[in-house]
């Protein structure tokens, strides 16, 4: 399986989950190799890309079609995001977004996983494959931490996942998405307890607890889901 955005958080419970599983995982983000991961292959299976940056982009699909010596991609998992902050740490809304920081997140958040996915359709149609595109919470209501431009793209990324699953499913891969409430990683901002209180479980979610509905996603026992987003969220959205 192809995982972007591997380094942290729910990027690195996935890891552990596919592996401890016995999956070979490539991981994909813009850092090198963190030497405190803890799956053997994982230097050797790991590709430090700019999903940024388009062409760099491209040039890591062939990287990863050389990786595959059978042709076959069983899982895609578009995980990567990027959600800037103010010069203070402030969420970033419509007034107060550069353009060049739209363009950034989209790309990242947005034609990344459709660059990735299209480029190895057909490593994907051979193994019967499910690609997952991580969306959030944030693409359905406006977040008070979330800025406008990551909450546009996750809602964005949710229609093409639709999108997907229809194109991409007439070619036996499926196309789901989750969209992770409060979970507990490094990227929680200040104030996040006065959302907890809000939430029905009283708690934050794990990274682990959603790498095993990605896990889900990607074996025969979602074999029937198909353009479908599963909240992850404590029920945060009723």
């Amino acid at each position: 399986m192809l995982l972007t955005g591997a380094s942290r958080g729910i990027g690195h419970a996935t890891v552990k989950r596919f592996s401890s599983a016995g999956w070979r995982v490539i991981t994909c983000s813009r850092h090198a190799f963190p030497e405190q991961c803890p799956w053997a292959a994982g230097p050797e299976d790991h590709i430090q890309v700019d999903l940024a940056d388009p062409d760099d982009t491209l040039a890591a699909v062939e990287e990863i079609k050389r990786r595959l010596p059978d042709g076959e991609l069983h899982a895609l998992v578009n995980n990567a995001g990027i959600s800037p902050k103010g010069k203070d740490g402030e969420r970033l809304g419509t007034i107060n977004t550069a353009r060049e920081t739209w363009m950034q997140v989209f790309q990242v958040n947005f034609f990344a996983p459709i660059m990735l996915a299209r480029g190895l359709i057909n490593e994907l149609e051979k193994a019967k494959g499910s690609v997952v595109n991580v969306t959030s919470i944030a693409g359905a209501r406006v977040h008070p931490f979330a800025g406008a431009a990551y909450g546009t793209s996750k809602a964005a990324l949710a229609a093409l996942t639709r999108e997907m699953a229809f194109d991409f499913g007439q070619r036996g891969v499926r196309v789901n998405a989750i969209a992770p409430g409060e979970i507990d990683t490094a990227i929680l901002s200040p104030g996040t307890d006065e959302i907890v209180a809000q939430i029905p479980l009283r708690r934050l979610g794990t990274t682990d607890e959603v790498a095993k509905i990605i896990y889900v996603l990607c074996t025969e026992t979602s074999s029937y889901l198909n353009g479908t987003e599963i909240m992850i969220n404590g029920g945060q959205h009723v």
